[in-house]
């Protein structure tokens, strides 16, 4: 138990210093033939006061589209991509002709160095991931774009143990890449982005799964027995979990982001929970979530950055008739439902003057000289308890 409140107390101490996000994000996925062109799309973004936006891939067009607009963009790098950009040589040609055309215009603010590689079954694509990302960020370097951050998102897959939280911990098979991608994450202070959807743990086990914990509703939650944190959702679990599993490899200040999070609207016949209700509960409720500026039980002075699945429905996407049904808005701009943004009728895309800014430019600091002690203090009990082996048996 000692060691589980010094576990606690090390992940409280280094994320009590980063500072919350500014603002929400919301995925722009393209799988579709009916969707809006880029710049009627940043249109609606700007009528909803959005300003952070993922798409997955380097798309010229929307590239173009979003100059010297104060959106955020983060790019992705297609996974067939990585062999190739393990090469210097051909990663600075990537960078060259990718993204250097259109920064500073563009406010291109980190790269997604594939999608899911650690559970793509895929041994010879996992192996490329961080040798590609070093040879990206190599050449983000030479070319002066150094304040563009590397990563990429993983699925909740990628963790043997997610409950409760504290006995979060990575499979074992995939811990000797997982840690050398932690160190190039620790060292160019890039974040850790996790896809997280309660909506799959509640479709598994609807039966033992509350639908109020995963859609953010009121209900009594649970209580992390080796931590005491209370945990009303399961999405903040799921983001605590990744901390622990990190600190537990020795990498207990890297910052954990939500690069997708949502709920179908609609499903086949065995997607349980896919439904237009539960999809506005549970993203209507994390937007006030988001508003009220939130951090996770483990890390509460800093507001979990969560980017929405997704913008609109796509429907050229695989799959079972959820995949397609994601988004909050028709390819129209009309609402697939109502969260408390504002509805774009028609084909002009003009923004309503009812909607609502999600915005927010609170931060949260700490004093620097307590901090500073706290830190030293608790980074010489982490090397201890790491060279002691502690964290070898499980936590629950």
């Amino acid at each position: 138990m000692f060691f589980h409140v010094l576990l606690l107390f090390l992940l409280h101490g280094f994320g009590g210093e980063l500072r919350g996000a500014s603002s929400l994000g919301i995925n722009y996925g393209q799988i579709g033939d009916d969707l809006p062109s880029p710049d009627k799309v940043l249109d609606m973004l700007m009528g909803l006061k959005i300003t952070k936006v993922r798409i997955y891939d380097t798309n010229q067009q929307i590239l173009s589209a979003f100059a010297n607009s104060n959106v955020e963009i983060i790019v992705t790098v297609e996974n067939e991509m990585l062999g190739e950009l393990m090469d210097p040589q051909q990663a600075l040609q990537w960078v060259a002709t990718r993204i250097k055309p259109y920064v500073p215009a563009t406010r291109v603010t980190g790269i997604a160095i594939g999608n899911e590689v650690f559970t793509d079954d895929d041994l010879t694509l996992m192996e490329t991931l961080v040798p590609a990302m070093l040879s990206i960020h190599t050449a983000l370097s030479q070319l002066g774009l150094d304040t563009i951050k590397v990563s990429t998102p993983s699925s909740l897959a990628v963790l043997q143990e997610s409950y409760p939280p504290s006995a979060g911990s990575f499979k074992p098979e995939i811990t000797g890449i997982m840690s050398q991608f932690l160190q190039f994450l620790n060292t160019t202070k890039a974040p850790f982005w996790i896809n997280a959807y309660p909506y799959f743990a509640y479709k598994d086990n609807p039966n033992n799964i509350p639908l109020e914990y995963v859609i953010f509703n009121p209900n009594p939650g649970m209580i992390d027995p080796y931590t005491n944190l209370h945990y009303d959702n399961m999405l903040y679990a799921q983001a605590d979990a990744v901390l622990f599993a990190m600190a537990k490899l020795g990498f207990g200040g890297i910052e954990v982001r939500v690069s997708e999070t949502g709920w179908p609207s609609k499903g086949d016949p065995n997607e349980v929970g896919a439904s237009l209700e539960n999809a506005a509960n549970y993203n209507r409720n994390l937007l006030r979530r988001q508003m009220a500026n939130e951090g996770t039980p483990l890390r509460p002075n800093l507001r979990l950055e969560v980017y929405l699945f997704a913008l609109f429905n796509e429907n050229m996407k695989p799959g079972p008739t959820s995949e397609r049904n994601y988004g909050l808005y028709q390819p129209d701009g009309t609402m697939a439902y109502n969260v408390g943004l504002s509805s774009f009728k028609g084909t002009s895309f003009s923004p309503s003057s009812s909607s609502i800014s999600l915005t927010s430019m609170a931060t949260r600091e700490m004093k620097g000289s307590t901090i500073g002690y706290c830190r030293s203090l608790v980074y010489s009990m982490f090397v201890y308890l790491i060279t002691s082996r502690v964290f070898t048996r499980r936590l629950f």
